[in-house]
């Protein structure tokens, strides 16, 4: 197999290389508008959002380099066509996801954005897909919500299994707490 590579600027990776750069720097931006309290001597909140942007802004000098020298991928690869049917339904659940997280809630939302990845990228079983999506859904939603305090978008379903998640929590808290409510 002949592997033949490009010369010159190889624009698509190059690009990638620049978003990478540009998030890289919105990273280091927000990061360095975080309150830092005397409290913390030596490691702080900043730590790890430091080291995140410095290793985007490896990986996207890396990337530019390799835009550089051609770009990472082989002339017959980039025979590609992309499946814009496919392209359509992943866009598709996105869309619906923002549109009905509001009124119809997360895990509904989140459903059926599964539902329409899933459709997108070949699966003919939507209602199995529903229930994977549904399952991881409502784990993330409670995840979320109970667990780290944060409201990701409460609707009707997760109204309904309000009281089902506190009869297992306090079922499962319950032997810890020593008899206190």
């Amino acid at each position: 197999m002949d592997v033949t590579k490009r010369s010159g600027w190889a624009w698509p990776e190059g690009l990638i290389g620049l978003g990478l750069l540009g998030f890289a720097g919105v990273v280091l931006w927000q990061t360095a508008s975080i309150p830092i309290s005397p409290i913390y001597a030596k490691v702080g909140p900043t730590i790890f959002p430091y080291l995140t942007a410095f290793g985007l802004l490896g990986l996207a000098l890396l990337l530019l380099v390799q835009a550089a020298r051609g770009g990472w991928q082989p002339e017959e690869e980039q025979a590609f066509t992309p499946e814009w049917r496919a392209i359509a339904f992943v866009v598709a659940g996105l869309v619906a996801n923002v549109a009905l997280i509001v009124p119809l809630g997360f895990t509904a939302a989140s459903t059926l954005l599964f539902v329409l990845v899933t459709y997108g990228f070949g699966s003919r079983r939507p209602v199995r897909d529903a229930l994977i999506g549904f399952v991881f859904a409502i784990v993330a939603y409670f995840g979320f919500a109970k667990t780290l305090s944060v409201n990701i978008g409460a609707g009707l379903v997760e109204d309904a299994l309000e009281p089902v998640w506190t009869a297992i929590a306090n079922a499962v808290t319950a032997p810890f707490s020593g008899g206190r409510s």
